[in-house]
């Protein structure tokens, strides 16, 4: 029987996994190395090791009706897309709101977990943590892996021919905090994903030129949508998903690269995908298109040698007296407290997971790893379905005798490459199913019509996974029918 659970990290995932398990009559307890919660989105002016880092002004990409937790909207007043600061203090609250401060340890550094010598029978683990110098050894019956993906940088310098010849300064993106310091100098962003884009288009503004390489462009969007709403509400929706799950593939994808190009055509930019039909998350970036129109940021393509002040492009152009490089390459995914490597990761240091949540080889799923999942969807309510998934699984309650399913990583050198990819709605959905959340479309238009007209056209918001079964949160209904009216605000 499962009563004690580690949470590993005290970022979004580890508080939703606390809440999941405290939801579920379980123990707790969580280690987190840092001194606070928020993870990924606790802001600090240097790189820390072992932690995620973000750069001053990241913003959110998902609007806050979209990306709240699910029982818990943002306050009315907040805006739309949020500055890491104002996410951050939303995080706080959540923590405080739901008393989970008093079930995490922090400054406690996780060093290892292992299989204790029963584990076929008991399912159980060792967690050892160290904390002041002093090192501590617990049992407990299920780990939660909720550490994120964004602390061990990719930097494939062996890719890049001639790096060390190079004379001016280059580091990964990890390390990038603010403009000011690149005022005057010609900077070369290497990776067009988010943080790229981002750095790229911040540098523009001080820097006396920006270049962009890519190696296999990507789809850009706009946060602001039609008639100025943001791009998820009116994108992730039921009715979407459907449409796009019964279309033939070659329309479907015919539509999906239209509606991408509907604000400018990304061939005359330079940032064409490669695969065009390609379903990887897009980048988001209201800025981009004009600063290369402006022509403060010029697009390149991949880099084919670095020469000591000029860097040499596979299309034979040079550019020279290139000061700084920033390689904005993703992260590679690590677990270094696993004592056994191979219970997450599979060969060509892949990872597969069970429904992107369990290592699918222990003898008993007691073991979770959590918001390792990519889809075009916010982050904070999968963490929270997954958690809740999780935990009946602990107890023998979660369904697994539903269709195998594993979600394997997709090796890509830009972006992330530990992420599984999925379609979010179909994913939240078999999750959902599995624990008996799912909202019940034909039983609500028969006794509910109104909500469930929000439910299959309006967005997919985290609330729908609230509105009934285990879990059930009376305020659901009503923050589904109010989410344009607090968008609006």
């Amino acid at each position: 029987m499962v009563r004690r659970v580690a949470v590993v990290g005290a970022g979004v995932s580890g508080l939703a996994a606390i809440k999941g398990c405290l939801e579920e009559g379980l123990e707790p307890t969580c280690f987190e190395q840092s001194e606070d919660v928020g993870g990924l989105w606790r802001y600090t002016d240097q790189a820390e090791e072992g932690r995620a880092s973000i750069y001053r002004t990241v913003f959110t990409n998902s609007c806050k009706e979209m990306m709240c937790y699910s029982d818990f909207p943002f306050p009315d007043d907040h805006p739309n897309y949020m500055h890491n600061t104002r996410l951050q203090h939303y995080i706080c609250k959540y923590a405080e709101h739901f008393d989970l401060l008093q079930h995490i340890r922090f400054k406690t550094l996780v060093t290892k977990v292992k299989k204790r010598p029963d584990f076929s029978v008991t399912g159980q683990w060792e967690v050892v943590t160290q904390r002041d110098g002093k090192e501590e050894t617990a049992v407990f019956d299920a780990v939660m892996i909720c550490s994120g993906h964004h602390v061990y940088p990719n930097l494939p310098l062996t890719e890049f021919p001639g790096i060390q010849k190079f004379k001016g300064c280059y580091f990964h993106s990890r390390e990038y905090k603010e403009p000011e310091k690149f005022r005057g100098k010609k900077v070369l962003v290497v990776g067009l994903g988010n943080s790229g884009c981002d750095i790229a288009v911040e540098l523009s503004t001080v820097a006396s030129q920006v270049y962009l390489s890519s190696r296999s462009g990507s789809w850009v969007m706009s946060r602001v949508w039609d008639n100025g709403y943001p791009w998820d509400m009116l994108v992730i929706t039921r009715f979407r998903t459907w449409l796009g799950n019964i279309l033939p593939r070659a329309l479907s994808d015919w539509l999906y690269v239209r509606g991408m190009n509907r604000f400018f055509k990304h061939e005359n930019f330079g940032l064409m995908p490669l695969n065009r039909t390609s379903r990887k998350e897009p980048v988001f970036n209201d800025d981009l298109p004009s600063r290369i129109a402006c022509g403060v940021v010029v697009m390149k393509p991949n880099v084919k040698e670095f020469r000591e002040t000029s860097v040499l492009f596979q299309d034979e152009t040079v550019q020279d007296d290139v000061d700084v490089v920033i390689f904005a390459t993703g992260y590679s995914y690590s677990y270094p407290f696993m004592e056994d490597d191979s219970i997450i990761k599979s060969r060509d240091n892949q990872v597969t997971l069970y429904k992107g949540i369990l290592p699918p080889q222990l003898e008993k799923p007691t073991m979770a790893v959590i918001g390792l999942v990519q889809s075009l969807g916010p982050i904070i309510p999968t963490a929270d379905l997954q958690c809740r998934w999780a935990v009946k699984v602990f107890q023998g309650r979660g369904d697994l005798n539903q269709p195998l399913f594993f979600l394997s990583s997709l090796p890509q050198r830009y972006g992330n490459s530990t992420t599984l990819q999925t379609d979010y709605i179909t994913y939240m959905d078999e999750l959902a199913s599995a624990i008996g959340v799912k909202p019940n479309v034909l039983k609500l238009l028969l006794t509910d019509p109104q909500l469930a007209l929000e439910v299959i056209f309006g967005p997919c918001s985290p609330y729908q996974f609230r509105l009934m079964g285990p879990g059930k949160w009376s305020g659901a209904r009503k923050a589904i029918l109010t989410q344009w009216d607090r968008t609006l605000r």
